[in-house]
C-alpha cells in the first residue's frame, strides 16, 4: 500500500479527552507541517523532520526464505517458482535483545519502504527486527496462505502466525529476550488478530503490540479508498489519461529542477513546486495505488484457486505469457468486487452461510473488542484526518483503548510515521 509512524503522553501541548481518556495531540504543539491529509499520505514528512537512521551497510541483515507448503486444492502454476518459498528480512544485534515482528500494509512486501523505515528505527534502538510481507501480497498468498483469499482476518492471522513460528525455528541462534509486534495500516489489523491468537497458542507471549493507523471497519476503509478512484480530475479527457497528466507534471518538474533525483524526499519536494498535484489529483493517485493492489490480490487469488473469474481455469500460463489482458480485467475489480466475488463465497462455503454484515464484523476490530479493551499490552496510534476512517471509528477506538490510544491531528494515512515526534513516541511505547 502507500508508505510511512509514533506515541505521545510525553510531549507538551497534549489534551486529554475527559470522556474516553485517549491522548489527543494538540495541533499547534504537534508541529507536523502538512495539513492536507492527501498530501501527507503521499509526500509523508519533510526530510529535515525525520529521525536519523542507520545506513543499510551498518545493519547486520539478510534476506531468508522459509517453505510453508500450505495444503490447497490446487498446486501453484510452474511459473510461480520464485514465490513457492516466502522471503523475509531479518536484522540482528550482536547480543541478546528483544525481537520485533513488522507486518506490512495492503499488498506490500516485507521490503516495503515503511517496513524498511521501521526496521532502521528499531534496529538503531537495539532490537532484532523481522520484516514480513502482508497476507495480501503476491508472495505471501503464493507461498504461505492456505486459501490464497486474504480478507478473512482470522484466517490471515493464522497463516501469519505459522510464518512467524517458521522464522523463529530457522533462526535458533538469535538470542531473544522478549517478543514485540507491530504493523501499519492493514498490517496493524493483522497484528491485532495475531496477538489475540497468541493468547491461546503462547508461542511468543508478545510483551507489547502497537497498531499503527489500523482500519477499524475494514469494509469502510476499502470503500473510502475505492471512492477515491472515482474522483473527477480536471485536465483528464478522452485524449489525456490521468497517468499522462501526472507524468507530464513530473517531466516539467525535473526540467525546471535541472536534474533527475529519485529519492524518498522526491514527493515532498515535488509537492512544494509549481507542478504540485491538486487535491483531486492526489485523491486519484492514492485511490489508483489501492486499485492496483486490489487487482493484484484479485488476480492472484483467482489464478491460484482456479475460479475462472479473471483467468480461464485451464488457460496455460508460462513465464512468457502476456498477463496484460488479465491485468486489464483485474483492474475492473475493486476491493468491493473482490470481496463480493471471491471472499464472501469462500467464507460462506466454510461457515455455512452468513450475511455481509456478519462478515464485516468478523474481519474488523469489532470482533476483538473485549480482548482489545482488556489487554494493557496493546496500543494504537492513529490520525484524526486518516482517509481510511469512517464515522464512529475514532469513537470505537476511544471506547476500546482509552488512554492506550494516541490521536494525532494530522498525517493522513501513515504519512507522519517517519516524523520525529511519532518515532520517539513509538520507541517510548516499547521501552516503557
Amino acid at each position: 500500500m502507500l508508505r510511512s509512524l509514533r506515541f505521545a503522553a510525553l510531549f507538551g501541548g497534549l489534551i486529554l479527552s475527559a470522556s474516553a481518556l485517549a491522548v489527543d495531540i494538540d495541533a499547534a504543539s504537534y508541529g507536523y507541517p502538512l495539513t492536507n491529509p492527501f498530501e501527507a499520505t503521499i509526500a509523508t514528512t519533510p526530510p529535515d523532520l525525520r529521525p536519523e537512521l542507520p545506513r543499510n551497510e551498518d545493519i547486520n541483515q539478510s534476506d531468508r526464505s522459509v517453505t510453508l507448503r500450505p495444503e490447497r486444492a490446487f498446486e501453484l502454476p510452474d511459473n510461480f517458482w520464485p514465490v513457492k518459498k516466502l522471503t523475509y528480512r531479518i536484522a540482528t544485534q550482536d547480543k541478546a535483545a528483544p525481537l520485533i515482528f513488522l507486518i506490512a500494509g495492503t499488498g506490500a512486501r516485507y521490503d516495503s519502504s515503511l517496513n524498511e523505515y521501521l526496521k532502521k528505527l528499531y534496529y538503531k534502538a537495539g532490537y532484532h527486527v523481522v520484516q514480513l510481507s502482508s497476507p495480501t501480497s503476491f508472495d505471501f498468498m503464493s507461498a504461505a496462505s492456505r486459501f490464497a483469499t486474504p480478507g478473512i482476518t482470522k484466517e490471515d492471522a493464522e497463516d501469519m502466525y505459522r510464518v512467524m513460528q517458521a522464522v523463529r525455528a530457522q533462526n535458533p541462534k538469535v538470542p531473544v529476550t522478549a517478543y514485540y509486534l507491530t504493523g501499519y495500516s492493514l498490517g496493524a489489523l493483522d497484528a491485532a488478530f495475531v496477538a489475540h491468537l497468541d493468547e491461546t497458542r503462547r508461542s511468543f507471549n508478545f510483551k507489547k503490540v502497537l497498531l499503527l493507523n489500523p482500519p477499524v471497519n475494514l469494509y469502510t476503509s476499502i470503500t473510502n479508498l475505492d471512492k477515491l478512484v472515482q474522483t473527477e480530475v480536471k485536465g483528464i479527457n478522452n485524449t489525456t489519461t490521468f497517468y499522462e497528466l501526472v507524468l507530464n507534471k513530473l517531466t516539467r518538474y525535473f526540467q525546471q529542477k535541472g536534474y533527475i533525483d529519485l529519492n524518498d524526499a522526491l514527493l515532498y519536494d515535488f509537492q512544494q513546486s509549481k507542478q504540485h498535484l491538486t487535491n483531486e489529483q492526489m485523491a486519484m493517485l492514492i485511490g489508483t495505488s489501492f486499485r492496483f493492489s486490489a487487482a493484484d490480490i484479485a488476480f492472484t487469488s483467482d489464478l491460484i484457486n482456479r475460479r475462472g473469474l479473471i483467468t480461464p481455469p485451464k488457460f496455460p500460463i508460462t513465464e512468457g505469457t502476456s498477463l496484460t489482458p488479465f491485468l486489464k480485467r483485474a483492474l475492473q475489480c475493486d476491493f468491493d468486487c473482490y470481496i463480493t466475488e471471491q471472499v464472501i463465497p469462500m467464507w460462506r462455503a466454510r461457515t455455512d452461510g452468513g450475511s455481509l454484515l456478519q462478515l464485516i464484523d468478523q474481519v474488523s476490530l469489532y470482533a476483538l473488542k473485549d480482548y482489545l479493551h482488556d489487554s494493557p499490552k496493546i496500543a494504537v496510534m492513529h490520525n484524526a484526518d486518516d482517509v481510511i476512517l469512517g464515522p464512529g471509528d475514532l469513537g470505537f477506538l476511544r471506547r476500546t483503548f482509552g488512554d492506550r490510544l494516541t490521536v494525532y491531528p494530522l498525517g493522513g494515512h501513515c504519512g507522519n510515521l517517519n516524523y520525529r515526534v511519532n518515532s520517539d513516541a513509538m520507541l517510548e511505547f516499547f521501552r516503557g
